[in-house]
């Protein structure tokens, strides 16, 4: 039980971790925005505001994810011409 619990917790504090990351990025990228636009005052508050609370860009694609999708889109492929779709695809 002790290990189960520890394990749990471990586990929560690694996907706080990476949350905390991903909003520290989120954060540097809305600075690096408003400067750019030269907000300064009420306008850049309500640009970093907004800024911060849009939804985040979308993740990348996983490996699995782009296995799952080349698989998909090498459908009627065979032989040695979906091997070398399959290789290409993987790759980008």
């Amino acid at each position: 039980m002790l290990k189960l619990s520890l394990v749990a917790s471990l586990l929560a504090l690694c996907v706080g971790t990476a949350n905390a990351g991903l909003q520290q990025e989120k954060m540097a990228t809305c600075n690096k925005d408003a400067a750019t636009q030269s907000l300064k005052g009420d306008a850049r508050k309500v640009f970093m505001s907004s800024c911060l609370k849009a939804a985040p860009a979308s993740a990348p694609m996983t490996q699995q994810d782009k296995m799952k999708q080349c698989n998909k889109d090498a459908t009627g492929k065979k032989g040695d011409e979906r091997k070398a779709f399959m290789s290409t695809c993987l790759k980008k």
